[in-house]
């Protein structure tokens, strides 16, 4: 009977570290993907402000040209 008891043990303490081996998976995951998207994110503003930049100097050059702007 105590065989019995710590052959459940084993299983317990075995699905318990197979639960949390899926779980620092995902979690793993998680935070790649997080990461990635916040790289995207940054990207995706870095590229915005250059091309806000880009098109303030242009419609400035263009007011000066055309007498608007000194």
């Amino acid at each position: 009977m105590a065989s019995k008891g710590l052959q459940d043990l084993k299983q317990q303490v075995q699905g318990a570290a197979q639960e949390a081996s899926a779980q620092q998976v995902v979690d793993q995951a998680t935070e790649a993907g997080q990461k990635a998207m916040d790289q995207v994110a940054k990207s995706t503003q870095e590229t915005i402000d250059k091309i806000a930049n880009q098109a303030s100097e242009t419609f400035s050059g263009f007011g000066k040209k055309l007498g608007f702007m000194s």
